[in-house]
């Protein structure tokens, strides 16, 4: 192709390319397909190397990354890149908006508000609509100059989409660099498979990404740019901030989508929490909404107050971070035997719950991240759901703590148990023990006269049903169809048909039997019992502080511990959700009868009932059952060959005598 022919189709093939690339990151239409576009690009590049004097700094194949730097210049801001002041609730932006009303009297304010974007925040500058300068926040007044890295960013146009007065002397954009979620749980996704170490969150990556010196590296990490502000030198072209963003499409900058213009602070608010609805299913992390004054000539007379405009506030949902101080670190035994260790620190708000616990998943992450008692931790929500600990601040560790000596407190806290490690695995499990093995121990105790008691969920089918395959946990018990039964030898029809009715029966059970099915470590019908009664709901014990559990009578520091430890294990919060997926509701009801508020011990042989059914007669009317005379015992029932000792430890606390006749008095 002659230079001529050359250079008019070189000039076609960028207005082409460059508008594909305007209508699909600002309108988020396609003009055509990804591929057509990818032979455009192709064909002027070849044309570019043809006569490379025809290369210009906006032509679309100048993205390419270029040599790596040995260090970022600094740049001046011509305007500082302030930040903005939190508000946090209704009251405090009703305060800002009282401040302004004094600072400017008589003035009415009109509000724009946009999604405060979880990014790192950016300035793009532009010469004659081409892109001449990237520079980073920095302190606010001074940056760094990171246009090579910029340069790579999909959506950031080279050259300002359109001809008029915007894209004509200086134009500085300012905005935030993010990635989206779904690019970072793509890019993680890949790092997992090949084996490398996992980012932790697409913020902390878009800023770090764009201060890699090699621009190669930013080229194969997914950015956007999302533009929020415009700075011109005759600023009359622009009087709101509404006309701000429409001017932004105008020249090609995509914005967020989600801005709005309000004439009253009701609609404002209203926003505010539309967008705390819907934050968690955006495409983009954001921890809240900047609210500014429309009218940018009111916004320039409010000023600056500190390095904050009076103009503009951030308002800020509940934290995804907080900090907060180990208290314990516990360790749980899972039903395949797995020793998973927990930390346990004070209740702090993240994302909107209050968390008091985290998984610390096992022994060399403890080790990798150095958690100690005592330490003060930075918590997480990972995928807004589970807390983790990030890290410590080992800067405000306090003096004389120790490591955390995972093989010590095994011994310390399961004495009874042996622990063993194998070659190759992170996590430690009891010795001898099996996932089967314990599962059937476990749903066992589960099915038991004290628990669920479910008719004919004995050893010899619990057996069957797990060596089958057909139960791998609690819940599937409630998945069991009579056909899956019949598969079984051990079931005919009518006994099939009789344990999934059994089964059925019980998926309304009373909360504190449920509970103390759940096989919580030191957690016997007793202690279920009294738990449940100070608690009244299975949500409110599963969010119980270690502190909360304690005050209930007669739980101790080590069964308020196994009971956090045993609700913050990922696998028994799995094991309830598919329990309420189920439809099994456990049903708390208070207590009433004659026996309520009243202890009682039974030694000896009753005649009408067994030592078990007496024990159950006590709790069903409100009575307190306990297995030894104590100073909070009101009975003793005294049934035949009574031992010396109780009667004599009844003597000295001056707990009353009875006979079963006597009890049974009581009872009725």
């Amino acid at each position: 192709m002659q230079r001529k022919d050359a250079e008019k189709r070189i000039a076609q093939l960028r207005d082409v390319i460059n508008e594909y690339r305007y209508q699909y990151h600002v309108h988020d239409t396609s003009t055509m397909s990804e591929a057509a576009a990818d032979s455009l690009k192709h064909e002027l590049s070849q044309l570019e190397s043809q006569y490379p004097d025809l290369i210009t700094p906006d032509s679309p194949t100048q993205r390419v990354a270029g040599q790596a730097l040995d260090k970022f210049s600094k740049v001046k801001h011509r305007v500082p890149m302030i930040s903005l002041s939190d508000v946090f609730n209704e009251a405090e932006v009703r305060a800002w908006i009282t401040r302004m009303e004094k600072l400017l009297p008589g003035s009415k304010h009109e509000f724009f508000c946009d999604i405060k974007m979880d990014g790192l925040a950016c300035a793009l500058i532009y010469e004659d609509g081409v892109l001449t300068q990237a520079v980073t926040r920095g302190d606010s007044r001074v940056g760094e100059d990171v246009t090579a890295n910029v340069r790579t960013i999909e959506n950031v146009p080279l050259k300002l989409h359109g001809n008029s007065s915007l894209t004509h002397g200086r134009t500085e954009i300012r905005g935030e660099i993010v990635m989206f979620k779904k690019d970072f749980d793509a890019l993680n996704a890949a790092r997992k498979k090949s084996g490398e170490a996992l980012f932790k969150n697409p913020r902390n990556l878009a800023a770090g990404t764009i201060r890699q010196l090699d621009p190669a590296l930013v080229a194969a990490r997914p950015l956007t740019f999302i533009g929020y502000d415009m700075l011109r030198d005759d600023s009359g072209e622009l009087p709101t901030h509404q006309s701000v963003y429409s001017a932004l499409t105008q020249i090609g900058i995509e914005t967020s989508g989600r801005q709005r213009h309000f004439s009253t602070l009701s609609g404002v608010m209203q926003y505010v929490h539309t967008l705390d609805d819907e934050r968690l299913n955006l495409p983009f992390n954001t921890d809240g909404l900047v609210i500014k004054v429309d009218d940018r000539e009111q916004f320039a007379k409010l000023g600056v107050v500190g390095k904050s405009p009076r103009g503009a506030v951030a308002y800020k949902y509940e934290a995804e971070e907080a900090t907060t101080i180990v208290r314990d670190i516990v360790i749980s035994i899972g039903r395949t035997g797995a020793a998973t260790p927990v930390a346990v620190f004070d209740p702090v708000d993240v994302a909107g719950t209050t968390v008091q616990h985290a998984s610390l998943h096992n022994a060399d992450e403890i080790a990798r991240k150095d958690i100690r008692v005592g330490d003060t931790v930075i918590i997480y929500k990972a995928g807004d759901i589970i807390p983790q600990v990030e890290r410590v601040l080992t800067e405000l560790r306090p003096n004389g703590t120790e490591a955390f000596d995972y093989k010590k407190e095994l011994a310390k806290q399961y004495p009874e148990l042996d622990f063993e490690r194998a070659d190759g695995d992170v996590v430690y499990r009891v010795a001898g023990a099996t996932g089967p093995m314990l599962l059937k121990r476990a749903l066992q105790h589960f099915a038991s006269r004290q628990a669920l008691d479910i008719d004919t969920l004995g050893e010899k089918n619990v057996i069957a049903l797990v060596d089958s395959g057909l139960v791998s946990n609690f819940a599937d018990i409630y998945r069991l169809t009579v056909n899956d039964l019949l598969q079984i030898d051990r079931f005919a029809d009518v006994s099939a048909r009789k344990l999934i009715d059994a089964i059925a029966e019980t998926k309304q059970p009373p909360l504190e039997r449920f509970v103390y099915a759940l096989g919580i470590r030191h957690v016997g019908t007793q202690t279920a019992i009294d738990v449940v009664n100070h608690f009244g709901s299975m949500d409110a014990i599963a969010t119980a502080t270690i502190d909360q559990l304690r005050s209930v009578e007669g739980v101790g520091k080590v069964v308020a511990e196994s009971i956090v430890a045993w609700f913050a294990d990922p696998d028994n919060q799995q094991l309830l959700s598919e329990f309420d997926a189920l439809g099994v509701e456990p049903v708390y009801e208070q207590k009433s009868g004659n026996l309520v508020g009243k202890s009682f011990v039974v030694t000896g042989t009753l005649t009408s009932m067994s030592r078990d059914v007496a024990a159950d007669a006590i709790r069903d009317q409100g009575g307190t059952f306990q297995s030894s005379v104590g100073k909070d015992t009101d009975y003793l029932v005294a049934g035949g060959k009574v031992g010396a000792s109780k009667l004599k430890k009844a003597e000295q606390y001056g707990t009353k005598v009875i006979t079963e006749e006597q009890f049974q008095e009581l009872m009725s």
